[in-house]
């Protein structure tokens, strides 16, 4: 796979997919260490503005619990 998203993580694998989004195996091009890292991707909700809110302040909050301090 050469997907590159942000053109920054280069995508190794796909973990997952689900109704909310995709989740990557991913190498940080931009790191001189090329680290691994797991990237979550939000799906666009287009028919009900409401949903995507609720929805994007969860996948927020997840971002935030899950975060890498370094």
């Amino acid at each position: 796979m050469t997907t590159l998203l942000f053109n920054r993580y280069q995508v190794l694998r796909v973990l997952g997919s689900g109704g909310f989004g995709q989740t990557f195996l991913a190498e940080d091009t931009q790191m001189p260490s090329r680290r691994i890292c797991v990237i979550k991707q939000l799906k666009a909700i287009a028919d009900n503005p409401d949903i995507y809110k609720i929805v994007r302040d969860h996948f927020q909050r997840e971002a935030a619990t899950l975060a890498c301090p370094y």
